[in-house]
């Protein structure tokens, strides 16, 4: 196709569905769709499907691309790559709520669609589960020239001035050049025994007249119609969902139906990418079967319920209220097609807004602290939790007369009251820009929808308090700010994990001791809530406290773990102490079990301490630890840190800690930089699964504490005569497991350092 050939909607059309069709006939896939982003680029809507209808996949008709939601389509899109999902299982384990509505064996392969900094969408495919767990380099390159074709036309169509404006409904492809054009023939090649054969669609393309007869209709009815049209009593959505098991999965299923008044029927559903064979057989009538139902009828209460189970697997997840407003926003606007979003909790008598999306903020101005008196409908929720749905913007003020205006541009409104354990606990609102008509199924639906919003905004709000007073005692229990210390340079940074209530036993300390003398001091208390809190603000009290006393790093340590086990506490504790010599330039270094200090010199040469370990706090009362004393001299950084710097979940401890001490040579200057690059090389997501603390300290240059020139104080030998002195940086250094729960397994013996008098 030439650059900037003249494409009319139609034509991009057809081109795009002749790329699809091959491309799925070509990989010998099943099925095959389009996602497209809309104008705007904020949402994904379903183009076109090959070989399975449209309405199979509802729930993923429309997908905001900022969703949170770990979706492999999404993740296509947004990083520009290529997402192979090898079975139903590994969909499962990667990405739950998918799993949760599309239950079928099949392998799944995802392809961004994109040219140059263009994103258009994603090309994706559905293979047969029989097959090899890794796609072959010929499938990969296959699926990676349809997708740049496929961006080729978009992007020809946009430069001409045509570009493709997506439809209201998605199309539907059916293979039907892949299949026998003799009907009959085809039901006769997938089936012992000939039924009737349905098209991708489940129409009725073929039936005999012992299977007509068995429904008890005439043969003209029954073609071209679906099986829970032409038949009331199998207008049921279990039995439409065993239609779409088989066509989804391509996997032979059955299921059991009776036909009134009481003949019971056995349909055996044999499926490949151009329709269904259906067997049906007369069973055993001595004992018929009652048709299974759950209160609905027609696919769009199956659709219905898929999106239930979806907003449910994903409000489980939800720990904040901010969480529950992205998620209703994801899962409940795109969807029913609303424009505006709601949430409303009661707080002081009043009405408070916690979540918006979509409405004026004149209209969250008048409803924002309205009272609980008021005789509206979002009080009413509140209060008497009664749903309200108001079509049109007439019946709403005829309703309600002499209620403030509501209107933010919407014209339809539906007031969902949000009930858990009985109680109302909130209001959500949804609005739409035009008058839309509630049918009974969506205002059942909307209604079982607010029940689920209501739980999950019940945790969410216990979440939010218990977070609010974790973060003021972990305000309280860490330093407010770390004290000016003249020659000493210090910066310093702490990270909540990612998840729980932001409250753990990581600290740090910086203690000021003489003119000349500092003591730095990280820690790591396992566990994360307020017993590990409370705990780490004692044992950074006894350091501080034996820190100004005058002990020796090897002492401060000893005793504070001699009050720990008086205490008692049933939870570990490691310690880094380092006792700094300004004027000499050195530190001395004791541990419990922490993770050695990095040292990077002037020449950006960088090691990993050995500082012989002594137990973890709190385990052995007559513990001792070993001092080790180590040269500073100006413009060396030293660095403390704890576990989350550098464990990850499924990833290697020893690479980890090889890839900080790369970071940290390779940083900048200022420790203000340095600390940023080497949070930014542990955590490149913004996510981390373990607090974090980080510590650095360097000396400066010789006369800048105010002594005057002062000669660095070289390393006297040790008891036994070594001399003691930094040791070598290791590759590889021993586990201290997860927290601060497990003991650092110490290396091979080594000498302790006594470096007696100055």
């Amino acid at each position: 196709m030439a650059d900037g050939e003249d494409l009319e909607q139609g034509a991009v059309q057809d081109l795009l569905d002749q790329t699809l069709t091959g491309t799925v006939g070509s990989l010998g896939a099943s099925s095959g769709a389009i996602v497209l982003l809309e104008r705007g680029g904020e949402v994904l809507s379903l183009e076109v499907t090959a070989g399975i209808p449209p309405e199979f996949f509802s729930p993923l008709r429309h997908m905001r691309l900022a969703t949170a939601t770990p979706d492999p389509v999404l993740e296509a899109v947004r990083e520009r790559h290529l997402v192979w999902i090898s079975s139903s299982e590994d969909l499962a384990r990667r990405y739950p709520h998918i799993a949760l509505f599309l239950p079928y064996p099949r392998a799944h392969a995802i392809v961004p669609i994109a040219s140059g900094h263009t994103a258009w969408g994603a090309l994706a495919v559905l293979m047969p589960p029989e097959r090899s767990p890794e796609l072959s380099a010929w499938e990969r390159r296959t699926l990676t020239i349809a997708s740049d074709r496929i961006a080729k036309v978009l992007h020809d169509a946009a430069d001409a001035g045509h570009p493709l404006q997506p439809a209201p409904e998605p199309r539907f492809i059916t293979l039907t050049n892949l299949a026998s054009a003799n009907p009959p023939a085809a039901f006769l090649s997938r089936l012992p025994d000939g039924a009737c054969s349905l098209d991708p669609n489940g129409r009725i393309t073929f039936v005999d007249p012992t299977a007509a007869d068995l429904l008890g209709d005439s043969i003209p009815h029954l073609l071209g119609t679906r099986l829970r049209e032409a038949l009331p009593w199998l207008d049921d959505p279990a039995y439409e969902h065993r239609l779409q098991d088989a066509a989804i999965s391509q996997l032979p299923t059955s299921f059991t139906a009776v036909r009134p008044p009481d003949r019971r029927l056995l349909f055996q559903l044999y499926p490949d990418r151009t329709g269904l064979s259906v067997r049906i057989s007369a069973t055993d009538n001595a004992h018929p079967a009652k048709a299974p139902t759950d209160g609905g009828a027609g696919p769009d209460r199956l659709d219905a319920m898929r999106h239930l189970v979806r907003l449910a697997g994903t409000l489980a997840e939800a720990a904040t209220v901010r969480d529950i407003v992205d998620l209703v926003a994801d899962h409940l606007m795109v969807p029913f097609r609303a424009q505006g979003f709601l949430l409303l909790v009661p707080e002081a008598g009043r009405v408070h807004v916690v979540g918006h999306c979509g409405f004026t903020p004149e209209l969250l101005d008048s409803l924002n602290h309205t009272p609980l008196t008021a005789n509206t409908p979002s009080v009413l929720g509140l209060t008497a939790g009664v749903p309200s749905f108001f079509p049109t913007r007439d019946e709403f003020h005829a309703a309600y007369p002499a209620s403030p205006a509501i209107d933010g541009g919407m014209a339809a409104w539906a007031f969902l009251p949000l009930i858990a354990s009985g109680h109302p606990i909130g209001t959500c609102v949804l609005g739409y820009q035009q008058p839309h008509p509630f049918t009974s199924d969506e205002r059942t639906l909307l209604t079982s929808l607010g029940a689920l919003i209501a739980q999950a905004l019940g945790r969410a709000r216990q979440y939010d308090a218990e977070h609010q007073l974790a973060h003021g005692l972990q305000a309280r229990l860490l330093p407010h700010a770390l004290p000016k210390i003249p020659g000493l340079d210090v910066a310093a940074r702490y990270l909540p994990a990612s998840h729980g209530v932001d409250i753990g036993g990581d600290f740090y300390d910086l203690i000021r001791l003489t003119t000349t003398e500092a003591a730095a001091v990280i820690g790591d208390v396992q566990g994360h809530n307020v017993s590990a809190a409370g705990l780490m603000g004692q044992v950074r009290t006894a350091v501080h406290a034996y820190a100004i006393a005058g002990a020796t790093p090897g002492e401060i340590l000893a005793r504070t773990n001699r009050l720990l086990t008086d205490l008692d506490p049933d939870l570990l504790t490691s310690c880094l102490y380092a006792h700094l010599d300004l004027a000499h330039h050195s530190t001395q270094l004791a541990t419990a079990g922490h993770h050695p200090p990095l040292l990077r010199r002037p020449d950006l040469h960088t090691e990993i301490l050995d500082v012989p370990p002594g137990p973890l706090l709190g385990v052995d009362p007559a513990a001792s630890y070993p001092t080790t004393e180590v040269a500073l001299p100006p413009a060396t950084v030293l660095a403390l840190y704890t576990d989350g710097l550098i464990e990850t979940p499924g990833t290697d401890h020893d690479t980890n800690i090889t890839k900080l001490v790369t970071a940290l040579s390779r940083a900048g200057h200022t420790l203000d930089g340095i600390a940023d690059a080497l949070l930014d090389q542990a955590h490149p997501s913004g996510n981390q699964g373990d607090d974090t603390a980080l510590l650095l300290l360097r000396i400066g240059q010789t006369g800048s504490i105010g002594l005057g020139p002062v000669q660095p104080r070289p390393y006297r030998p040790a008891a036994g005569g070594d001399v003691c002195r930094p040791l070598a940086a290791r590759t590889l250094v021993p586990d201290h497991g997860s927290g601060s729960g497990s003991v650092r397994t110490p290396g091979p013996p080594r000498r302790s350092c006594s470096c007696a008098g100055r």
